[in-house]
């Protein structure tokens, strides 16, 4: 299904809190809908991703399927500004669902698996582009250290469902029917620009329980992800 919006996948280095930096996993973005009715398939291809070594899943559901007459219940309207800031970078006319975007440097269609696991292989051989390094803090903030690189990053957080969701549509193209979901974003937040100086980065309350929260370092304008933090819980 096609309209007019963006799409993004990247790159992030998962560090342990208090560890070493570890090899940078690839980061894929899923746009999808409740509502879409081919993205079932690129749903079922992402879950698989998500137990996949190496790789980290995000999986962004957006609004602009709505009028079809299924409210996503997990499409947020910054999902869908995310996925359009991809698409003006990428000089796409068009916003679609399924999208996949990797390392926040290619994007390809969902119902091309062979293009996308081939985004994947190109990312994991690529030079990790190592960011400022982020420290977790006890009193629930992080630290984004200093560093040589010193153009603007936008820092995110970015808080998703690590198990799989089943969401039975009622109504619209795909009444009926029951959509699957895995590492599903429930919270997008940008927390404020780094300057290549460090600054302490307040994380807000999490919407509910059982999240995985990643804070990531992108390049401003839909860009690359420089650096990335995971902390479970």
């Amino acid at each position: 299904m096609k309209w007019v919006l963006r799409a993004p996948v990247i790159v992030a280095v998962c560090l342990a809190a208090g560890g070493a930096a570890a090899r940078t996993p690839v980061v894929v973005e899923l746009f999808t809908a409740q509502g879409c009715v081919s993205c079932e398939s690129s749903n079922l291809f992402a879950a698989g991703l998500a137990d996949r070594s190496g790789v980290t899943l995000l999986t962004f559901n957006v609004d602009y399927w709505d009028y079809l007459g299924w409210k996503d219940t997990f499409a947020l309207p910054e999902f869908t500004e995310r996925q359009r800031a991809y698409d003006k970078r990428f000089g796409l006319q068009d916003v679609y669902t399924p999208q996949f975007v990797v390392d926040g440097q290619a994007q390809a269609s969902g119902d091309k698996q062979p293009e996308v696991e081939a985004l994947i292989r190109t990312a994991r051989h690529a030079t990790p582009a190592y960011g400022p390094q982020i420290t977790p803090r006890a009193d629930g903030t992080v630290a984004v250290e200093s560093s040589t690189t010193r153009r603007p990053a936008d820092v995110w957080l970015v808080r998703f469902d690590p198990h799989s969701q089943s969401v039975q549509v009622k109504e619209g193209d795909n009444r009926g029917q029951t959509v699957s979901g895995r590492n599903v974003v429930r919270q997008l937040v940008n927390l404020g620009v780094w300057n290549g100086q460090r600054r302490i980065f307040h994380l807000p309350v999490a919407p509910e329980e059982g999240l995985t929260t990643l804070v990531l370092i992108q390049s401003q304008n839909g860009g690359h992800i420089l650096e990335a933090l995971k902390i479970k819980g």
